[in-house]
């Protein structure tokens, strides 16, 4: 039987600008880079770049720094890669959609990263792994730039707002991550607390809505963009009808022909099974998600003991990419490897010594590397490419 196309879900308002209801995450090193970004764009969504060490995917900036451990000049030639980014990206977009950036609060470099952000034609700003609460000062001088804080549960999305609030500011849009799911990152304080049901959807939705009516918000003013395992049209439907605006997705746009990273890390992740993904500490201190790929499984035999001996040390890169890093400054509750130099080896497709960030769900298409424009259609429509020629022929 024939599947039937659903409704089109409806678009959302940002910054006056009416986009499709589809946020692509941002993913570092070098996984969502312009040629990602700027295809979700160009299709009118959201595409995001993610700041993290943009210099390894540009030859000339990995021939001046590669070697080098000089901090300055590696934070310097990273915006220049992060400028070039933003640049490539919104030529590809066309004016269509909006290019976002997404960086960390947890990078050393966010304050200058925002700020090349904001100069080099960003639209929207997308912050997580930390509370953005110096964000509005940071971007000041850039009304127009759309401020998107990530967050996890109801407690964080008020302090936010009500810190932004004394600052007459506003988000123009919260993404509400989910930890149980998601990929990379994950807002929980510990592996135990991933699994918290007040993370879960309905209940961050609910408990949104009533802080915006104590507080006098239109639900209107602020969308609120749901994350993490997120991976078919019915999810999206369901999760609008609760009142969320869009949904934002990531291992799924990873996988895609547009996708920055080098074929083999397309095939890692399609390949996983729910067996070969778990969760484990990060060196930022926060729970990660993760395939189960040779480097991280020796990694994590060898975990205890590497905790039991943390001390402090140099920066593995010579640039201190975190401000608070596990291995560097001998936390023993935190990770123990150089996070930056294994997220840049399955950019690269190494697929012995690359760490492969990946949500637990499945994957729209399977074991399938897909154009980003048949996953936007199946996440609007319902109906996966095929089946809709089927209905039309």
């Amino acid at each position: 039987m024939l599947q039937l196309p659903s409704r089109p879900l409806p678009r959302f308002i940002l910054k006056g600008k009416s986009l499709l209801p589809i946020v692509q995450g941002g993913m570092g090193v070098g996984i969502s880079a312009h040629r990602l970004a700027g295809t979700v764009a160009s299709l009118g969504a959201i595409g995001t770049i993610s700041s993290v060490d943009l210099r390894r995917r540009h030859a000339d900036l990995m021939a001046q720094t590669g070697k080098s451990r000089d901090k300055e000049l590696i934070n310097s030639v990273n915006l220049i890669a992060l400028d070039r980014e933003i640049t490539a990206a919104r030529a590809i977009a066309g004016g269509n959609g909006m290019v976002a950036v997404n960086t960390m609060r947890a990078v050393a470099e966010y304050a200058a990263q925002v700020r090349q952000s904001c100069e080099s034609g960003a639209e929207a700003i997308v912050v997580g792994a930390g509370l953005p609460l110096d964000l509005p000062e940071l971007t000041a001088g850039y009304p127009d730039v759309a401020l998107i804080p990530i967050l996890s549960d109801t407690r964080g999305i008020a302090l936010v707002i009500k810190k932004w609030m004394r600052k007459n500011r506003l988000p123009d849009a919260i993404v509400i991550e989910s930890p149980r799911y998601a990929g990379g990152h994950l807002g929980a304080m510990s592996i135990e607390g991933v699994d918290d049901p007040h993370f879960a959807f309905p209940t961050v939705l609910e408990g949104k809505l009533e802080l915006f009516r104590q507080l006098g918000i239109e639900r209107e003013n602020i969308p609120l963009i749901v994350a993490g395992g997120i991976h078919t049209h019915q999810q999206i439907s369901a999760l609008l009808a609760l009142g969320a605006s869009a949904a934002q997705l990531g291992s799924p746009f990873a996988v895609t022909e547009e996708g920055d990273a080098h074929s083999n890390f397309k095939k890692v992740l399609v390949e996983a099974g729910p067996d070969d993904i778990v969760t484990f500490m990060s060196v930022a201190g926060l729970p990660a998600r993760a395939v189960l790929t040779p480097w991280l499984i020796n990694y994590l035999e060898k975990e205890s003991k590497l905790m039991a001996k943390a001390g402090p040390k140099a920066c593995t890169v010579g640039f201190d990419c975190l401000q608070q890093c596990g291995l560097r400054d001998g936390n023993g509750k935190a990770g123990q490897f150089c996070i930056d130099t294994q997220l840049a080896f399955a950019m690269n497709g190494d697929m012995k010594r690359g760490l492969f960030f990946r949500g637990s769900e499945s994957l729209p298409f399977g074991r399938e590397i897909r154009p980003v424009r048949e996953l936007m259609d199946y996440l609007l429509t319902g109906v996966r490419q095929q089946l809709w020629q089927a209905i039309v022929a």
